[in-house]
């Protein structure tokens, strides 16, 4: 599992997200949301990743190390 997979996965559980609401509230399609956690979408876009830490209020770098 990638060190994105795991941290969003921890980000998100810590803040009491599901896939379904972390995907609604950043502003991105669930599917995507669920592929990054698996480990099937490695290299998701800078958008995305900042949107998504921005609903999780870590940093881009928080999620990427």
């Amino acid at each position: 599992m990638s060190s994105i997979a795991k941290n969003l996965r921890k980000f998100r559980e810590t803040k009491r997200l599901s896939q379904e609401r972390l995907a609604r509230l950043a502003d991105v399609a669930n599917n995507t949301i669920v592929k990054i956690e698996a480990g099937k979408n490695k290299n998701p876009t800078l958008t995305t990743l900042k949107k998504i830490a921005k609903v999780l209020k870590v940093s881009v770098d928080d999620l990427i190390k």
